[in-house]
């Protein structure tokens, strides 16, 4: 499969080096040359500084051949707004978005978007582990 992982934050990180262990070829696509820095060394090649809510850079980065896009970067509307985009105009196939408010994350799902919340994930856990 092909990923594209737009975000280079922690969880960026995380999705893109599980991905590349699986076998997958992934790029990563951030803004901050600095940040694609502590991608581990393997994942730097295909590493690329840009905006995934632009139309442009995300060619650039390959979308049209993507399988899947990956949008986790720190920014809710970026991350919607790229995913839509990845979804609706270059028709990728998979596509899961980070939205961290729990109630944009549902109207995200309701509007057809795979989201996920990590605030919700993180409570839900937390609960889970006093109540136990």
């Amino acid at each position: 499969m092909r990923v594209l992982v737009m975000g280079c934050s922690r969880v960026g990180i995380l999705v893109a080096t599980a991905m590349g262990k699986e076998g997958h070829a992934v790029v990563v696509l951030d803004p901050s040359a600095e940040g694609l820095r502590r991608l581990p060394q393997e994942l730097q090649e295909e590493a690329m500084v840009g905006d995934g809510t632009l139309e442009d850079d995300l060619r650039r980065a390959g979308i049209e051949s993507m399988d899947v896009f990956v949008a986790v970067s720190d920014m809710d509307t970026d991350n919607a707004l790229a995913a839509q985009m990845a979804q609706h105009v270059f028709r990728v196939s998979r596509v899961v978005c980070r939205i961290d408010d729990p109630a944009r994350c549902e109207m995200y799902t309701e509007l057809g978007l795979k989201a996920v919340s990590s605030t919700r994930l993180t409570s839900d856990l937390i609960l889970e582990a006093l109540r136990s």
